[in-house]
């Protein structure tokens, strides 16, 4: 398999079924988001998900780099399916040519640590991105955590979408779904 977030279509063994954590063909998939972008801090970006299609979303808006902002995201309001034993959480998306992170929040607070993971999917092409619990680093305020820990899986209660990393300009990613899937016995 290529280095997550590289785009590369290639997926994990699994261990039985996926689960779907999250479908776009369900409403209360679409509902369970909000939008937190730079705002928070003085910035001017903006940023939405939004319907694009009959089970597709589209996280899409505009970062700008006024006012020392940088960053645009959104987010769950709550867990929306357990995630226990996930060992990768696979995307199926359409990029942009833009980089992007998923995002899991192990609590319900508005600011603290967040799990991140890069993901880079190609402009114009539907992909299934893989990316493995391992991959998500911790981080607060754009700032990595020394001594956080790694990802578990089983505390998840948030999930999200974000842009940043000083990519000024309009941006839209399609998401379908997000699947959880357990590595297979013994690999």
């Amino acid at each position: 398999m290529a280095e997550p977030g590289s785009g590369d279509t290639a997926l994990p063994a699994c261990n039985g079924a996926p689960t779907r954590l999250i479908d776009f063909r369900v409403d209360a998939d679409f509902a369970a988001w909000r939008a937190i972008d730079d705002g928070v801090m003085g910035g001017f970006s903006r940023s939405s998900l939004r319907r694009y299609a009959p089970g597709v979303a589209a996280f899409s808006g505009e970062v700008s780099l006024e006012s020392g902002g940088g960053f645009a995201s959104v987010r769950t309001t709550a867990r929306l399916r357990p995630a226990t034993d996930a060992s990768a959480f696979v995307l199926r998306c359409r990029g942009d040519g833009h980089r992007y992170k998923f995002t899991a929040r192990v609590d319900d607070a508005f600011d603290g640590i967040q799990y991140q993971a890069p993901f880079a999917p190609a402009a114009g092409s539907w992909v299934e991105i893989a990316l493995p619990v391992p991959s998500f680093a911790p981080s607060f305020r754009g700032k990595p955590v020394a001594g956080a820990g790694p990802l578990e899986p089983a505390r998840i209660h948030q999930f999200g979408l974000m842009i940043s990393d000083r990519q000024a300009g309009p941006f839209e990613l399609l998401l379908e779904w997000v699947d959880a899937v357990r590595a297979a016995r013994g690999s």
